[in-house]
Parts: C-alpha cells; structure tokens; sequence
C-alpha cells in the first residue's frame, strides 16, 4: 500500500512513517510545503503522490495557543480537512482517508459519564475542539454524501519520544531534566488536578494503520487505554525516574482559560473491528519521553 501522511514531519507522523514502513508500506510525506488551506496545492501533492491511503495528520493541536487565534486554527484544522477530502475524491474516489480527531470534542464531562464512547455527546470547551469537531462533520459528510471511504480517529492524549516541549508531558520532562543537570529546586506548573487518559504514540500509530485497513467508512473510533492519570502523577512518576524532588510552584501562564477536568476513553469499538490494544505502559513512555530530554 502506498501512503500519503500530512503533517508528516510531525511529532505523531514520524512515528507514523516509521511504522508504516516497517510493515511494508510506501510512503509520502506532506508537510509545511504544502498548505493544506490552500485546495490546489493539496490537490497538486495528492495528484504527485497517487496514494492508496490519506493519513490527514496535519492541524494546529495546541489546546492553549486556539484561544489565541481560533481563526486560524478553523482554517487549517476544518478547510484543511475539506480540503484534502476534495483532492482525493478528485485524483481517485477510491482513496481510503483517515481524519484524525481528538477526544477533546467531548468537552467538560462528569465522571458519571465516564467511560466516553463514540456515542457520548459532543460538547467542545476551546476552539482547537471546536475545529476538530467541524472537521469530523466535513469527514463525515464526505462519507455520506460522495461515498468516499471517510475514517475518523478520536484519539485521547497521546505521548512519546519526540513529542516537542510545548505539549504538558513533554514540557514537565524537560524541565524536570534540566532541574536535575542544573541543581534547580522549584517546577513551575500549571492545573496539575486534571486527568487524562494517555496512550503511547508508538500505540496510536497501529492504530491508525489498523483502522485503514479494517475501519469501517464513515465510522468514528476513540483511541484510548481506558485508565484516566492525574497530571500530579504524571509530573510525581518523571521526578521519581529522574531521581529528583521539586517544590511545586503554580505559575498563572500556565493554567488554561477552560480545562476539562477529566478525560477517560472506551475503545471497546476500535478493538472488536481491528483487534488494537495497547500495549507501552505508561511508565515506559514516561521514561523514554524523559530520556529524550536527558543529554
């Protein structure tokens, strides 16, 4: 199979690539070369590429920076995804195209509600989720309406080596790793009460791949490990794998406009149709995130 990734270049699109290639697949990479706002340019790299299969990676994903400029994060996240759907339908309608959405649709929810299914409302609490959720519709009517083999990945937090620093996980290991080559004694933090539910990258992208091939078109499938962590814990586990203890310090830039208290997803629908599970413990995604920081 011959793929195309947008947003190759990316923190989930390099692991994507990698295993893609490793199970024997072609692949194109897309990235910032090509804007994917603009229709003729997506139209013209789909056209070069002749895939069997769209991986739509490419989206402005930073939860805090939408509240900046929700514009533009509509634009790229919904026109993109428009977008690429309309140059594949063009160059071949047969082209299977996975959109890749984000749990954060879902919004601010009650434990209650909990564990979150493809059927559970929809309720975005930032623009980064408002955009995801315009994409799934335009995905989704692409399904419908022109026929097109049309995915949609609703994946929940997701972690790993490579992730850049401007990300919770990722930040909190860095700078705990250069607290502990500096002799520093405070980590400034943001809300550490919320809690998420963290699947390894390296487990997402099989999931992907696994959703191209036996996903059913115009479906939507969570990616998610089914247990919700505190950030608290998150931020304790890398202190204790880098053999530091630091004086937590709140810092107001970091806290979020809104927060969603807590996030756990079931994934009991993307298991039964491709046989995905999980399979990195969390602790060894936190140690090789931290490792990734350590020089």
């Amino acid at each position: 199979m011959h793929a195309l990734i947008t947003g190759g270049l990316g923190f989930v699109g390099r692991h994507l690539e990698e295993h893609l290639r490793a199970h024997g697949d072609s692949v194109t990479i897309v990235d910032l070369e090509t804007d994917v706002t603009d229709l003729e340019a997506v139209s013209a790299a789909v056209l070069a590429a002749k895939p069997d299969a769209i991986y739509h990676l490419a989206a402005l994903a930073h939860v805090g920076d939408s509240w900046r400029d929700p514009s533009r994060v509509l634009a790229v996240n919904v026109i993109g995804t428009s977008n690429v759907l309309a140059a594949a339908r063009v160059v071949d309608p047969q082209i299977a195209v996975l959109v890749v959405s984000s749990a954060e649709v879902y919004g601010i929810v009650s434990p209650d509600e909990l564990p979150l299914t493809e059927e559970s409302p929809v309720a975005p609490a930032s623009p980064y989720a408002a955009s995801k959720a315009a994409a799934e519709q335009v995905a989704l009517q692409a399904a419908r309406g022109f026929g097109q083999r049309v995915i949609v990945a609703r994946p929940f937090n997701h972690i790993g080596p490579g992730q850049a620093p401007t990300f919770a996980v990722p930040a909190f290991a860095k700078r705990i790793a250069e607290a502990k080559a500096t002799n520093q004694k405070t980590l400034s933090v943001g809300n550490l009460s919320t809690r998420r539910d963290f699947t390894d990258v390296r487990d997402v992208v099989v999931a992907y791949r696994l959703m191209i091939e036996s996903g059913t078109s115009g479906d939507i499938y969570n990616v998610a490990s089914g247990r919700d962590v505190a950030m608290s814990e998150i931020v304790a586990t890398l202190e204790e794998l880098a053999g530091i203890s630091l004086e937590l310090v709140t810092d107001a830039e970091l806290v979020r406009p809104v927060d969603i208290p807590v996030l756990r997803g079931d994934a009991s629908l993307l298991a039964s149709e491709t046989g995905w599970a999980p399979t990195w413990e969390l602790r060894q995604t936190l140690e090789d995130v931290l490792c990734s920081f350590v020089s």
